[in-house]
């Protein structure tokens, strides 16, 4: 049996634990967020897809939001995604997410350092409020090298099916890659609490990281999930502490 048949057992098995524990949210009533945050290229979607291909999909949402419209931003920044949290037994998956404002808009310039300061007070009160309402916030940084990055970004350009993946922001991905830098540090330093803490993923290794994503989401759920595997701590690890094991 070779490497690409022990990841598709491990995955199947990994997603069969997830039916059984999105089963159990579901007669709980539990509602959970799962925030999949990082660089351009970082396996999101790969991971996403993994993730959901067998959950419920009535009870399961991914959200993908658009760039905001002139009326979405004459409102509190967090107007906009307060609509599209869950309600009992829901799952939602936010690719990407409000925390655009502590990454990408900051870097680009498309929101003010006022406005930048302000979401790095609000985000923490804004979760705070989620969690003692009982919803189960769980929050990943997907971390990728600056030389994977690249190679990643050059692919998606040479395949005709990755076309709607390749965006007028991918290159500023790699010119901008240490402003993005001190972005990220920040936000995870004074975004991270108790309540919801983030959790970084190394994503050099695509399948190692999917599968190590799926097992961390399984036992931070709990109820069945708890059976999972533990993740590898050199690939799913708090971001608190752990500075120096991101890639710069």
């Amino acid at each position: 049996m070779g490497k690409s048949d022990d990841y598709d057992d491990a995955l199947e098995r990994l997603q069969v634990l997830m039916v059984e524990t999105q089963a159990w949210t579901i007669d709980k009533g539990r509602r959970t967020v799962i925030v999949f945050e990082g660089r351009d290229s970082a396996g999101k979607d790969g991971a996403i897809k993994r993730l959901t291909e067998y959950m419920s999909p009535r009870q399961t949402r991914v959200v993908a939001l658009p760039k905001p419209s002139d009326h979405d931003l004459s409102q509190w920044y967090f107007q906009r995604y307060t609509p599209l949290l869950p309600a009992a037994g829901e799952t939602v998956l936010f690719n990407r997410s409000w925390y655009n404002r502590a990454g990408v808009e900051p870097v680009m310039g498309f929101c003010t350092p006022e406005q930048h300061e302000q979401f790095l007070k609000d985000a923490p009160r804004f979760e705070h409020m989620l969690a003692d309402d009982g919803i189960v916030l769980i929050k990943l940084w997907l971390d990728i090298s600056k030389k994977e990055q690249a190679e990643r970004l050059a692919a998606r350009v040479e395949d005709p099916l990755k076309r709607f993946k390749v965006s007028s922001l991918d290159a500023e991905a790699q010119a901008r890659w240490d402003a993005y830098t001190e972005a990220r540090d920040r936000m995870l330093a004074e975004t991270d609490h108790r309540y919801a803490p983030w959790t970084v993923v190394a994503t050099d290794r695509k399948k190692q990281a999917r599968l190590n994503i799926i097992r961390h989401i399984l036992r931070t759920i709990g109820g069945p999930g708890a059976k999972a595997e533990a993740p590898d701590p050199d690939v799913v690890f708090p971001a608190a502490g752990n500075g120096g094991k991101l890639f710069r």
